[in-house]
């Protein structure tokens, strides 16, 4: 992976963020689009699934399943990113005629994630790596962007989805013309996540605080951190962002849940790490 950093006030800023369905990207990384857009960056969100599998929590709308689903979160995800401010979003493969089903999740008995033995033929962690690789490469020959973000070897936290977007992503950087010259991986560092579990266990959390012995932040959580983004000044768009996504996400500013009740954080600040690349003396562009 090479590139030459034409860093000044005059650089065509370009950033790829790689997600596994509608609401991830607001969830681990909606203040750094913000961030990004307001600063004249061009943001490009490239989101593989529809989240046809998701648990729907309105109960006006729990009659909304598979295709039904998926085809009412792309609304959400069009509202979401018009409150980001990013206006270019690509399905993964529809460019193409590829469409990747959400591949869903079950727990194995140790209560780690792993893909459900029913997951549907086309589930995106069922993909051909080369096929889902290249469709992205094609992406990523298109925006030409510097830098492009997507999920830990882990996946964040096992999600088979995620874990292939990680997979697909690395593989796409290698098979693109174009030379990323910086590859990011999404990580909450071990004492920002037991930070907020403590203080999610404050009285004015409305939703249930993590439960003991919830398991610990991925591995890679555990490296230094490479980039930090204090996103304070659009917070707001992030929390906008995730109420845009009402079928799987409750907002109770500053905090919100996901259909398990748990509370959690919407945080101002944003953690990564350096996979792959020209190591950045500041932000994600070292700047």
């Amino acid at each position: 992976m090479t590139g030459t950093d034409t860093s000044g006030a005059e650089r065509d800023r370009r950033l790829l963020l790689v997600h596994a369905h509608p609401d991830d990207e607001s969830i681990t990384t909606g203040v750094t689009m913000a961030h990004h857009v307001a600063a004249g960056t061009h943001v490009c969100l490239v989101t593989c699934t529809r989240g046809e599998q998701g648990e729907v929590i309105p109960p006006e709308l729990a009659h909304l399943s598979g295709p039904a689903l998926g085809a009412h979160r792309e609304g959400e995800l069009a509202e979401a990113l018009a409150e980001l401010g990013v206006s270019d979003h690509r399905f993964l493969g529809a460019d193409a005629g590829v469409r990747f089903v959400d591949s869903g999740m079950a727990l194995d008995g140790a209560g780690g994630v792993i893909l459900p033995v029913d997951a549907a033929p086309d589930a995106f962690a069922r993909a051909d790596l080369d096929l889902a690789a290249g469709l992205l490469a094609g992406v990523i020959d298109q925006v030409r962007p510097q830098v492009v973000i997507t999920y830990d070897p882990s996946g964040g936290y096992g999600h088979p989805d995620h874990v292939m977007a990680h997979r697909v992503t690395h593989r796409a950087v290698e098979l693109a013309e174009w030379s990323v010259e910086r590859l990011f991986w999404i990580i909450v560092p071990a004492d920002v996540a037991r930070a907020e579990r403590e203080r999610l266990a404050a009285p004015d959390n409305p939703f249930d605080p993590w439960p003991p012995g919830a398991p610990a932040p991925s591995a890679a959580a555990e490296a230094a951190v490479s980039v930090t983004i204090d996103g304070a000044a659009v917070v707001d768009r992030k929390a906008a962002a995730l109420r845009a996504h009402a079928t799987q996400v409750v907002v109770r500013e500053p905090f919100f849940a996901l259909s398990n009740r748990i509370g959690q954080l919407i945080a101002p600040i944003e953690y990564f790490r350096l996979a792959a690349g020209t190591p950045s003396s500041g932000g994600l562009f070292g700047e």
